[in-house]
Parts: C-alpha cells; sequence; structure tokens
C-alpha cells in the first residue's frame, strides 16, 4: 500500500457516504505481507476516516461489492499505460455484475508514478520509502530487510 493508495481513499471518502476498501488476496502479485497485515496498514492508515471500512476478500471484485451492496468500484488510473487493462477490467466486471459502475479517479501529481512494485523494490535495495508510504507501511519494511 501506497501513499497513493491513501489519497484516493481519502478523496473518495469525501465523495461518498460509505467506502468500502478491498484488500485482495492475490498471490500472483506476490505480495510482501500477509493478507492480514495489509488489511492492517490500511485499516491504521485510515483510522481517521469515519466513513471508511476496510474488509480482506478472496475472490471477485464484483461479488464484494455486492456483498456490501455497493453501487460503484472505485479504481485509480495512474498514465496512460493502466487504462487499456482497466478498461478491460470495468468492461468485464460490467458484464459480471450490470449493476455496478466502474469510476476512475486520478491520483494527485506527487503520486502519479508511484506504484506499490516501485516501493518493494526500493525496499529491497534498502533504499528510503517513507516519502511513499504510511508510517506503519515504512516500518514493517524495514523489518523485512
Amino acid at each position: 500500500m501506497t501513499n497513493g493508495h491513501i489519497d484516493l481513499i481519502r478523496r473518495a471518502a469525501v465523495l461518498f457516504n460509505e467506502v468500502i476498501v478491498g484488500v485482495a488476496d492475490s498471490s500472483d502479485k506476490k505480495p510482501l505481507f500477509n493478507l492480514e497485515e495489509r488489511v492492517e496498514f490500511v485499516r491504521v492508515s485510515v483510522a481517521n476516516l469515519s466513513n471508511v471500512k476496510v474488509v480482506g476478500f478472496n475472490g471477485l471484485l464484483v461479488s464484494l461489492a455486492l456483498e456490501h451492496h455497493a453501487r460503484a468500484i472505485l479504481r485509480g488510473l495512474r498514465a496512460v499505460s493502466d487504462f487499456e487493462y482497466e478498461f478491460q477490467l470495468a468492461s468485464m466486471n460490467r458484464k459480471l455484475a450490470p449493476e455496478l459502475e466502474s469510476i476512475f479517479l486520478t491520483p494527485a501529481e506527487e503520486f502519479s508514478f508511484l506504484s506499490s512494485t516501485l516501493v518493494k523494490e526500493i525496499a529491497a535495495l534498502a533504499g528510503d520509502t517513507s516519502a511513499f508510504v504510511p508510517h506503519i507501511v515504512q516500518n514493517a519494511l524495514s523489518k523485512k530487510r
């Protein structure tokens, strides 16, 4: 989880009455931390946002959204390179759950280059990630070295 994710969550909390942040148990992304740890990182990082709920999940994002009676799925678009994948994903989600809308937000400029993959690489090479992740993640990354 990066500060870019937190930026999108904070902005979504202003736009919507309730925001459910789904933290996927996606082993194909090779996360450094298990699902419970990642859920806790998000919970701590958004604890000051009273209308945000954080849940871990396995399976389809549309299933999670429908289970929580969501009406929209919010996704971040950092660059044009994200668009094709996100467009394909939104189209598939629409086929699976036509009642859900996909909404895209672009990150604040200072986060437009940020990705979890880059942060993991910086951390693996003992670089300073403090400008890119919340403190709880920074501390956990430091312990992983």
